[in-house]
């Protein structure tokens, strides 16, 4: 069985075909450059232009996808703190910034609102701050 999540194991690094990839197409863009100012050729710029295209893009397309994620959080955490929090904080949701819900959405339903009314007060503020907080661990095993 595998271990809970929590704070501290929570995070995800880039896996390494990721990586690889990243060095790979860095490493050909370089080498690339290196041969333009040896000898020029058209054949070498056109390399060059795409593996530095891809060492550019592989990393975007990552960042892309995590803004794409926290989107997606963002409208989840909304609409679950909707339903679970009391009317006088009902209303202040929209104060509530993108970090700070994905902050929140590792709270359990039992202590989420005392976490968010702790976020509007000012006595919380960052993502880590918050995770931090959180006592009862509610896992994300599917965060990119």
């Amino acid at each position: 069985m595998a271990e809970p999540q929590n704070y501290a194991n929570h995070g995800k690094r880039p896996p390494v075909p990721f990586l690889v990839a990243w060095f790979a197409t860095t490493a050909a863009a370089a080498s690339f450059l290196y041969q333009l100012f040896v000898d020029f050729r058209v054949e070498t710029l056109a390399l060059f232009l795409t593996a530095a295209g891809a060492s550019v893009g592989i990393p975007l397309a990552r960042r892309f996808a995590l803004g794409v994620q926290d989107r997606v959080i963002r409208l989840e955490e909304r609409l679950r703190i909707e339903g679970l929090l009391a009317d006088d904080l009902k209303s202040r949701i929209e104060d509530l910034t993108t970090d700070q819900l994905i902050g929140l959405r590792f709270a359990s339903d039992a202590e989420l609102s005392g976490l968010v009314r702790r976020v509007l007060d000012g006595e919380l503020t960052d993502r880590k701050a918050i995770k931090q907080a959180v006592e009862d661990w509610r896992a994300d095993h599917q965060r990119i």
